[in-house]
């Protein structure tokens, strides 16, 4: 069994944690392993959060503009994808598309993109096709409690 869901939400703090326990929800409506469940829920803050803060024309993260979330729960996977109407990544950005620096020690920001890369089994971050915007997706392979209702076969 299959089950997906996408949600629009403004670019409001208050809009992270509702998209987090809807991923939470679902998963253990499903019956995913709750440490894979906690993993992908994290990374789902992350880049929420930089949804948020990042993800609008004016660049200054008013809550003017949304931001959109996709869920898969697809056979042994989890496809999450988040992407915004902002100005999206530079090329050369630390954490960025090409990921090659890591934030300083004592940075109070930066290192979402970092954590996610380490909670998911894939990632991918990059432009929205066709049109501004940042767009990070992330999966994992699924973990099933025993006996869960909807464990693939």
């Amino acid at each position: 069994m299959s089950i997906w869901w996408s949600l629009h939400l403004r670019r409001e703090a208050a809009s992270v944690p509702l998209a987090r326990r809807l991923l939470i929800g679902t998963m253990e409506t499903a019956g995913v392993d709750p440490d894979i469940s906690f993993d992908l829920s994290v990374a789902l803050s992350e880049a929420c959060a930089n949804a948020v803060e990042h993800g609008g024309d004016d660049g200054c993260g008013g809550p003017g503009e949304a931001y959109r979330v996709t869920a898969y729960l697809d056979g042994e996977r989890c496809r999450i994808e988040v992407a915004d109407t902002g100005p999206g990544f530079p090329v050369a950005a630390p954490g960025g598309p090409q990921g090659a620096a890591r934030p300083a020690a004592e940075a109070e920001s930066g290192r979402g993109l970092c954590l996610i890369r380490e909670l998911a089994d894939h990632v991918h971050i990059g432009s929205a096709p066709g049109r501004a915007g940042a767009v990070v997706s992330f999966d994992k392979i699924l973990k099933w409690r025993e006996n869960a209702p909807l464990a693939a076969v």
